[in-house]
């Protein structure tokens, strides 16, 4: 995936540095590492790919305060060993080959790395990159198959049969990503999950369910179970480092055979909605936490993706912000503003931002709504700024528009050109930044009630999106009649544009 001139994602609202480099070190995984780090030493064995010899395993495991002769114990420390290694935290010195000679089994050593000493005093910036190396380790773990798949796909040799696993490690890696994306989406959107954890069919259904099909298939429902439980034990191996928050498939419903779980689920994923929100927790939850958000944006950053987060441009000029956040959702665009006018002088900015907001060009309109929203809580500061503005074809009616809200008094009217391009203005804004919402028609009643004759005159307008905004409102106005004309107008402002 590509970035486009445009974001292609919303923005997202991330935590400090700080406060995720927190949430980082206390992620179990990666905190079980670092103690792994700092208890390797002279007497460390390790095998050919840097893995600890299984006999020291247990001792790995008290290390970490778990019972040694825990089922799982040696299964932790085994990991964690592996995510120190792959992170840099220990540095290992593989066994020499010895040329086939002899049975002894060799073993390299291990000691604590050079980076290990960043979780204590680098910067948070250094622990995050530590934390997402160990990310990338536990993603490419979870796209492997389970021990079961591995056990059943062993031929008569002892040697895996990949045919017959049908696994290939690409395509399970794309697929967690492309699950992952989802998620992110979800958190991010806004009207979607925001803050609330994601139904686990529902981000089944999603990699499944095609856009355009109406009641799945069987087949397809049988396919959203599998893809399920597939996600149910790779979240699983996600939580621990931090990435996700996550409530497992209920087991009393894994231990129901081809039931429900294939047919019931599935269908409420691909509507994404239930009336029982209690049966659906049943089947799975997850939700990203703030590190999980930070750390799929980095990886999405790295694909070249555009995944903008709230404040980067708060160093940028205001032509840069303008431009960006004309294609944010109205509140992502308010927080985005708040911060880039935190940092200066509100007299200067607000004459900066008036400056970019002039152009005829198709961007105009929404970036000179994006300046009004800008300046709505400005205060007395600003009014210098504006009100050098008046006389400007494009951004009079805006500055006369601040200024009366304000109470000021010695406003001059404007000329009825100005009203008319204002208000051509203001609607091909709202077009662009929300579409054809409910909320449109009124606001066309309510901007040509008070001229008559406005269709008459409105289509002389020299704003580029004239006749654009006519046939919308010949289309969406509330008053026939206004409809009406609206359309007649429309086809007058198009014959009169230059071949």
């Amino acid at each position: 995936m590509s970035a486009d001139s445009h974001p292609t994602l919303p923005p997202v609202r991330l935590h400090s540095d700080a406060e995720l480099a927190r949430d980082a070190l206390g992620a179990p995984l990666f905190a079980r590492a670092v103690r792994l780090a700092r208890w390797a030493g002279p007497d460390t064995r390790v095998g050919v790919g840097g893995e600890l010899a299984t006999d020291q395993l247990p001792e790995a495991a008290a290390a970490l305060g778990l019972d040694a002769a825990g089922a799982d114990s040696a299964g932790y420390a085994s990991q964690a060993w592996r995510v120190a290694v792959d992170t840099g935290l220990v540095d290992v010195t593989e066994p020499e080959d010895d040329g086939g000679e002899g049975d002894e089994e060799r073993f390299g050593t291990a000691a604590p790395g050079e980076d290990l000493a960043l979780v204590t005093s680098g910067a948070p910036g250094d622990v995050l990159d530590l934390w997402l190396a160990a990310l990338d380790t536990v993603l490419a773990d979870a796209a492997v198959p389970d021990l079961d798949d591995l056990v059943d796909a062993l031929d008569a040799g002892g040697e895996i049969d990949f045919d017959r696993l049908d696994w290939n490690p690409g395509r399970e890696a794309d697929f967690l990503d492309g699950v992952l994306a989802n998620l992110y989406l979800l958190t991010v959107t806004e009207g979607g999950a925001a803050d609330e954890p994601v139904p686990l069919p529902v981000l089944a259904a999603s990699m499944v369910v095609p856009d355009d099909m109406g009641e799945p298939t069987d087949a397809v429902l049988e396919q959203v179970s599998d893809a399920m439980m597939r996600l149910d034990d790779q979240f699983r191996q996600l939580e621990p480092i931090g990435l996700v928050e996550f409530r497992p498939v209920d087991e009393e419903l894994m231990a129901e055979a081809d039931g429900p779980l294939e047919s019931e689920t599935a269908s409420t994923g691909s509507t994404g909605s239930t009336a029982d929100d209690e049966d659906v927790s049943r089947y799975g939850m997850v939700r990203l936490t703030p590190l999980g958000l930070y750390g799929i944006r980095a990886r999405m950053l790295e694909a070249g993706v555009d995944a903008p987060a709230v404040g980067e441009l708060a160093e940028k000029g205001a032509d840069a912000l303008l431009d960006a956040v004309s294609f944010y959702s109205e509140s992502a665009a308010q927080a985005e503003i708040e911060q880039w006018l935190a940092g200066r002088e509100l007299p200067a900015a607000a004459a900066e931002l008036l400056a970019a907001a002039r152009g005829d060009d198709e961007g105009g309109p929404l970036r000179r709504l994006r300046c009004q929203q800008a300046l709505a809580p400005a205060g007395p500061e600003a009014e210098p700024a504006v009100r050098s503005v008046l006389d400007d074809p494009e951004l009079g009616g805006l500055a006369r528009v601040w200024l009366a809200e304000r109470g000021v008094s010695d406003v001059p009217a404007p000329d009825p050109e100005m009203v008319f391009w204002l208000t051509v203005d203001t609607i091909a804004a709202q077009l662009a930044a929300d579409g054809e919402t409910e909320e449109l028609p009124l606001l066309m009643e309510t901007l040509t009630a008070h001229h008559g004759g406005f269709f008459e005159q409105v289509w002389r307008v020299e704003h580029p999106a004239t006749a654009y905004v006519l046939e919308a409102m010949g289309r969406l106005h509330p008053d026939k009649k206004a409809a009406k004309e609206a359309r007649k107008a429309a086809f007058k402002a198009r014959s009169r544009r230059p071949a």
